[in-house]
This record gives structure tokens, sequence and C-alpha cells, in this order.
């Protein structure tokens, strides 16, 4: 969603790069092609003129630390200018707590189509994860449809959906579906309220209604990311006429350019607690301030990575592959395992973007190509004999056990030579960073446990490296056309030319080219 935003950031700081000093001359130019970058991605104009105000007064004068130049500079002063803009108030914010045991009761609010249904579900299943028993209900009175599409979407979690029709009042099924929790152990009650198509209220007196009667633990307001400034709005109209405690956006793995993100702390006072990043039940992410602003300057979002691969990987799993990596026993078969964890990690598109320097190149990818070159990569791994997989020298070193799994997967020689090839790289990287163990081995790689300073980690104006020895070829599963690219875009970084082969004309049948 930011990568517009991301990228007209990098031209900023590149051009205020090899200057000795941030002054009022040089910020100038800076600071108004901040301001357009920020109101081209539909951020509300007031809360943009907040923000460059505050970034000129950081900047000008500041004194140059030394090794680190003004561009590292501004790029920090922006950083925690985005940051704060995001970043809720402690002080009156209610932190979303939900333990096992008790009973909470959460009120979901939203206009339609903004996927208020789908996200209950997903939260549902974000709480059973930590042991809690969620309960659905069905509170849309006016549209049976809804009804039906909750009871789908827990049937397909296994979670229990509690309705009544529509002809009981929204208020009376609220008092109904919290007597269901209480017979039947159910800890946390879920209510999906109508939509509106707009700011309608006659309905937004039945949610004050259903607020005054069962004071809910919390109530938050589902909006579309892909609206802009018109999920602002709701999510202020919500705010001022019915009380929320914060908002949920969805579809913030869209296209959109990012204002409402941006815009929708400043202007209601709620902050941001989940983001909806896919379709899957899994794509449901806390809202991080800081790593949002890492995302819009090129930085990726590694410790997000390392908790999906953490949580997708099990202890005992993840103990086993740390021993096979540093003894060098990696095989196929382990690098099926990892590829199917991949999978439950969320889209290879989003899961790549979170890598620094990567992000800006994701936009041009498409993420159903990525899943296709990964099923290719998983036809060749099972067209191996079982000695194969578990012995990757034997593919390695003989050609002819390499041409029959390249004819019984129905791909070329080249092809599995190109995967041989890769898995080596990969396995060999790898099996650098088990020291830390293999999560502590991706924190190693991507530059430790905690973000380093911004001015330790720019390369270039603005945009970071990839860990020093990390080829994108050698990721198997990655198009090749997509790994030249990122290759490029790397090389360029580093300083070194970059020129992609000639491709020879063919010849036609008279024998001229």
């Amino acid at each position: 969603m930011f990568e517009s935003l991301g990228e007209k950031f990098e031209g900023v700081f590149r051009k205020i790069r090899g200057q000795k000093q941030l002054t009022d001359d040089n910020i100038k130019d800076a600071i108004r092609e901040v301001r357009m970058a920020l109101l081209e991605a539909d951020v509300n104009y007031l809360i943009v003129k907040d923000f460059v105000q505050q970034v000129r007064e950081d900047a000008v004068g500041q004194e140059i630390v030394k090794g680190v130049n003004p561009a590292q500079q501004l790029f920090s002063i922006v950083q925690k200018g985005l940051v704060r803009m995001m970043t809720g108030d402690p002080e009156t914010d209610r932190e979303f707590v939900v333990e096992p045991g008790g009973e909470k009761l959460i009120l979901m609010l939203g206009l339609q189509g903004a996927g208020k249904t789908t996200f209950c579900g997903k939260l549902a299943a974000r709480l059973a994860e930590k042991g809690t028993k969620p309960l659905l209900v069905a509170c849309d009175v006016y549209r049976p449809a809804a009804i039906e599409q909750l009871k789908q979407v827990g049937g397909s979690l296994g979670l229990p959906v509690f309705e009544m029709g529509t002809d009981t009042p929204p208020v009376e099924i609220v008092r109904q579906a919290r007597r269901h929790a209480a017979e039947n152990g159910n800890d946390v009650v879920i209510v999906d309220t109508a939509g509106r198509l707009h700011i309608d209220e006659v309905k937004m007196d039945e949610l004050v209604s259903i607020r005054d009667a069962h004071k809910p633990d919390y109530t938050f307001l589902v909006a579309d990311a892909m609206t802009g400034q018109d999920a602002v709005n709701s999510a202020k109209a919500f705010n001022d006429q019915v009380g929320i405690d914060g908002v949920c956006l969805t579809k913030l793995d869209g296209d959109a350019r990012g204002g409402a993100a941006l815009s929708i702390k400043a202007v209601t006072g709620r902050p941001i607690v989940f983001a909806g990043v896919g379709e899957k039940s899994g794509d449901l992410e806390e809202f991080h301030p800081d790593r949002v602003a890492q995302r819009i300057l090129g930085m990726g979002d590694v410790m997000s990575l390392v908790e999906k691969a953490e949580k997708a990987m099990d202890g005992e799993d993840a103990a086993n592959m740390q021993e096979k990596l540093a003894s060098g026993r990696f095989s196929y078969n382990d690098f099926i395992k990892q590829m199917k964890m991949i999978n439950r990690m969320g889209s290879l598109k989003g899961l790549m973007g979170m890598l620094p320097g990567l992000g800006g190149l994701m936009k041009n990818m498409d993420n159903d190509v990525l899943t296709r070159e990964f099923k290719r990569v998983e036809a060749m791994i099972l067209s191996m004999t079982k000695e194969e997989r578990e012995n990757p020298e034997l593919v390695k070193t003989q050609g002819k056990r390499r041409d029959r799994i390249a004819r019984g997967s129905g791909h070329t020689l080249k092809q599995v030579n190109e995967l041989v090839k890769q898995f080596e790289q990969m396995r060999g990287m790898m099996q650098q960073l088990t020291g830390d163990g293999v999560m502590g081995g991706l924190k190693k790689a991507m530059g430790g446990g905690d973000m380093p300073n911004p001015g330790e980690i720019l390369a270039g104006g603005g945009v970071p490296e990839l860990p020093p020895g990390m080829d994108p070829g050698m990721m198997p599963g990655v198009p090749k056309k997509y790994a030249k690219q990122m290759k490029k875009m790397e090389q360029k970084k580093r300083g070194s030319s970059y020129t992609p082969p000639k491709k020879k004309k063919k010849k036609n049948k008279s024998g001229r080219r």
C-alpha cells in the first residue's frame, strides 16, 4: 500500500544527500516534496500541515552527528514524525487485552462493504489461538445474507455462531447471546452489527442502544483502507455518535495510497488496533506505528516477519531445523516443510515486501505468479526419489538423476540445475546463521533483534540493502525475471553496474538475422 509514498520519500533523501548541514535553504525543497508526497497519498491536509511544520522545526539547525549525513538525519526525523502521527495516547487509549476466562463483549461497527463480517471471523480465530472460546453473534437483522455469511465464516473456522433471525431486535439478540455464552463456556462474545450504506441516524441510535444496554468491553470500527479519506470521515462520525476504542483497517495489502492509515489517529483521536493484510483467517496483524513507518521508508518489517515465522514454526521443528542446518543435513524434504510453513505465513508477495529494500519491487510482482513458481519447485522436488530428497548430494553430483527429475516433473534440465544451485546457495547461507537459532539467525541477517539506527543502515539516500551475501536469485521459487530485477536494484545501490545479457537474434529460414 505504501510503495508509492516510499518511492517519493526516497527521492527526497537522495536529493539532499551530500549536503554538509541541514539549513533553511536546502531543506525548503525537501519539505515541499514531503508535503506533496503526503497529499498525493491522500493524507488529510491539516495533518500534513502540522507534520511538515514539525519536521522543519526538528531539522533546521541540527548539528551533524559524526558519520551521519544530512540525508540520514532527515530520514530519522521523518521516521519519528510518521511514528508520532500514528501513535496513540497511552494515557487515554485502552489496551486491548483478552485472556481466557471471564467474559468480554466486543462490539464491531462499520459501513457495508468494509469487510466487517470477515474481520469478525479473523479476530475470533486470533483470540481462539490464545486459548479463549469466542462466540460470534449475528446482529444484522436487515440483511439475511449477512447472517448466512457469518455462519459460513464461523463454520469454516470451527467457531460457534449465535443468531435469532431477522425478527428479533439486536439489543435482545445480544442479551440472549450473552446468556448462551455463559451457559456454554464462551468467554468472548463478538457482535457483528448491521453494516451501514452511510451514516444513518436510525441505525446509529440502534448502536447506541446496544452500547448503553450491554456496556461492551471494546467497541471497534472496521474501516476499508482502500476508501481513503472516506474511511477517516466514517471513523470520526462513528466515534462522535457512538464512541469507539479503536479502528481496524481492512485491505491494507491493497494498492490504495495509504492516507487513511496515516490520518485516522490524528482526526479521530483513536488508534488503529488491527490491520487486515490478506484474505486468509491468519492475515490479521496488530498495528505497530513504528513498523509501518519502517515499511513506508523502505526499511521493511523484519520483526513482523520473524513473528510470523515463529508463529508458523513449531518449537520442536525449529530445534530440529537448527540442528540439521548446523550439521549440513538440510535436505529437500526439509525445504518442502519450509515452503509449506511460508504458505501458512501469508502471501509470498507480502512476506517478501517485509525484507529491507524489496518493498518497492513488490508492487510489480504478481502473487499468483510467485505461488505458481513455488508449486513448480515443489513438483521438481516431489519427482525425486526418497533417497534423493534426503541426500541432496546425489542430485548435485549425478546428471542422470537430474535429467530423470526434469522429465518426471515436466520441466527442463536447465530448470532442475537452477533449483539445485539455488538450494545449495541458500543452504550455505542459512548454515552460517545457525549460531543463534533459526529465528535468531533471521534477525541477525536483517540487522539484529532491534531495528538499527537509520543512519547505520541507509545506503545511498534512504534505501537499505539486503544482508551481505543474500542474492535474491538464491531463493527457490522466485521467478528468474524477478530475481534479475532484485539483483539489479542491489547492484545499483552498491555502486556496481549491471548489464543484462543480450538476447541472440533468431535466424529466419533464409539464414539471415
